[in-house]
């Protein structure tokens, strides 16, 4: 197995450098300071950015028509494999599941949830839909539409739900 370079996604190599866009943070409101390189950090050298942060995501998913009580139990199931999970609703064609993820940046919350419904089809018995949606928010921009009423609550918070 090759290895890979700290700081390196699986399907890259150490060639490779990843950039991420300082979304969510005060930062330098300048064009050069919004974005900045990511590289792996000397041991002991990581700062404040290279810790992990809450991340809110919405993942939508579509696909042919699943019985219901078998994509119920489908969801359930993630939900008890996924800590931070919320709250999922579901129809028999697609289903919208909102859950916390602990990543250190916007990419890598996004890699994750990209990947969530893939690498728990077969555990959970999850039918082979594709992703059509996904929204990936800080913990702050989300307080602040739940605040501002932009983005309220699900009407039946936690769980699994049908629409």
């Amino acid at each position: 197995m090759a290895s890979r370079r700290s700081g390196t996604l699986p399907h890259e190599t150490s060639g490779r450098r990843l950039t991420g866009i300082t979304g969510g943070r005060p930062a330098d409101r300048s064009a050069a300071g919004a974005v900045r390189e990511l590289r792996p950090q000397a041991d002991g050298d990581g700062g404040a950015d290279d810790q992990a942060r809450l991340w809110h995501v919405v993942l939508s998913v579509a696909g042919r028509e699943t019985p219901l009580a078998e994509l119920r139990a489908g969801l359930e199931q993630l939900a008890l494999d996924h800590s931070f999970f919320l709250t999922a609703r579901y129809a028999a064609d697609h289903a919208e599941i909102r859950y916390w993820e602990q990543a250190r940046d916007l990419h890598d919350a996004a890699a994750i949830a990209l990947r969530l419904w893939g690498e728990h089809k077969a555990s959970a018995n999850l039918p082979p839909w594709e992703i059509v949606g996904l929204e990936v928010v800080d913990r702050v921009t989300y307080q602040q539409r739940v605040a501002e009423g932009f983005h309220g609550p699900p009407p039946r918070p936690g769980g699994v739900h049908p629409y």
